[in-house]
């Protein structure tokens, strides 16, 4: 399966969340680029967060983000 770039835009919401507390969400603001706003749309239609522009990461949610954040850390270690 590719990546395209729906998939890296709904990556890089993904990875707006803070990890360490379920408590903290997200908002994406109407002014925000209309790749995000969409990506976001697609996350909660997806299940994986609680509200439509943003809210909280679901328990699936969750795992996608950790997993998304865990690649970003692998991939940005310098070599």
């Amino acid at each position: 399966m590719p990546y395209t770039l729906e998939v890296v835009e709904e990556l890089k919401v993904l990875s707006l969340f803070n990890l360490d507390t379920s408590q903290e969400g997200i908002k994406v603001h109407s002014t925000a680029s209309s790749e995000a706003i969409k990506a976001t749309e697609r996350l909660f239609n997806k299940g994986l967060i609680s509200q439509p522009d943003g809210g909280y990461l679901t328990s699936l949610g969750r795992t996608a983000s950790e997993h998304a954040q865990d690649l970003l850390r692998i991939l940005n270690v310098s070599g």
